[in-house]
């Protein structure tokens, strides 16, 4: 191409570019199309229909109406307010559990495993191949009062120790808040362990050796590099974790009695025994915004850029 062409076929100085078509613009907006329908009517609708709800008065015979009867909300905290806190210490216990008990396996799994990765990232994932529900039954099994582990744990004296501190009752585990705890710890641990090994798997080894090169103990490696840096995946795994066990009420029901009963649980029940519609929509409201409001604190205190 000659010095001429070249100057005829470039655009003339100060000439505005061309703006894309509208067609083109608009596709990143079609593209989202479908995701935004989908929370609409999976989430929004039916967020709204629990809101209308919740301020409604009557019957199941008579049927309900739009009071705006939010004096509800109140009544329906104040009477369930135990299982409130019940369901947040638990979810809370677990949460701590799954991370003392995830963080060391995600560890080996990232650092140590060499070719046995694999089959490990299988055996966490493998319990998402049996319903949550019959994994609590197990449980329920193991947890027998005359199952080995009871065996084992009366002969160590250990269910003495626990029954004094409350989380179990004289020789048995069934329906004592450790069986409830246990459930929820064993059912959620792997929300726990994926979150971290992806945060610690992406950690640049020669952090390490560079810090062994500055004469740093293994306990200071881990304390000043290695936590740090998988602080992501601590906030990411504690939020998969502490968010569902708040709101379950299946091991409680399978592995508890009444006086473990959690918020899930009486939603539940006000729903599908009792009938009291707008008392259940009520308490999901406020278990929604009491572990919103949770949330945000804590990603407030841990840094909104841990969850990037």
């Amino acid at each position: 191409m000659t010095a001429t062409e070249t100057r005829d076929a470039a655009p003339a100085a100060g000439a505005t570019p061309r703006k894309p078509s509208v067609r083109k613009r608009l596709v990143p907006y079609w593209l989202l199309l479908p995701g935004i329908l989908w929370l609409l009517v999976f989430f929004a609708a039916p967020l709204v229909y629990q809101a209308s709800t919740s301020v409604q008065t009557g019957s199941l015979e008579e049927g309900f109406t739009v009071t705006w009867h939010v004096q509800t909300y109140w009544d329906a905290l104040t009477e369930y307010a135990p299982q409130f806190l019940r369901s947040v210490l638990y979810a809370a216990t677990a949460t701590v559990l799954c991370l003392l008990l995830g963080y060391p396996l995600a560890y080996l799994i990232a650092f140590r495993a060499g070719r046995w990765r694999n089959l490990l990232m299988i055996l966490v994932i493998a319990p998402f191949f049996t319903s949550f529900l019959i994994r609590t039954l197990a449980w329920k099994t193991i947890l027998a009062d005359g199952g080995p582990v009871v065996g084992a744990l009366n002969s160590l004296h250990i269910l003495d120790v626990t029954s004094g501190l409350g989380i179990t009752e004289g020789q048995r585990v069934l329906a004592t808040p450790l069986a409830v705890v246990c459930g929820l710890t064993y059912n959620f641990l792997p929300f726990m362990i994926l979150p971290l090994y992806s945060s610690l798997e992406r950690i640049d080894g020669r952090l390490h050796e560079a810090a062994r090169d500055l004469y740093a103990r293994p306990s200071t490696v881990f304390r000043k590099v290695t936590f740090p840096l998988s602080m992501p995946g601590v906030v990411a795994g504690t939020l998969l974790t502490f968010i569902p066990a708040a709101g379950d009420y299946i091991n409680a029901e399978l592995l508890g009695s009444t006086d473990q009963k959690m918020i899930g649980n009486v939603i539940q029940s006000q729903f599908l025994r009792v009938l009291d519609y707008p008392t259940a929509a009520a308490l999901s409201f406020l278990l929604m915004a009491a572990i919103l409001a949770m949330v945000t604190v804590y990603i407030r205190k841990a840094g909104t850029e841990d969850l990037v």
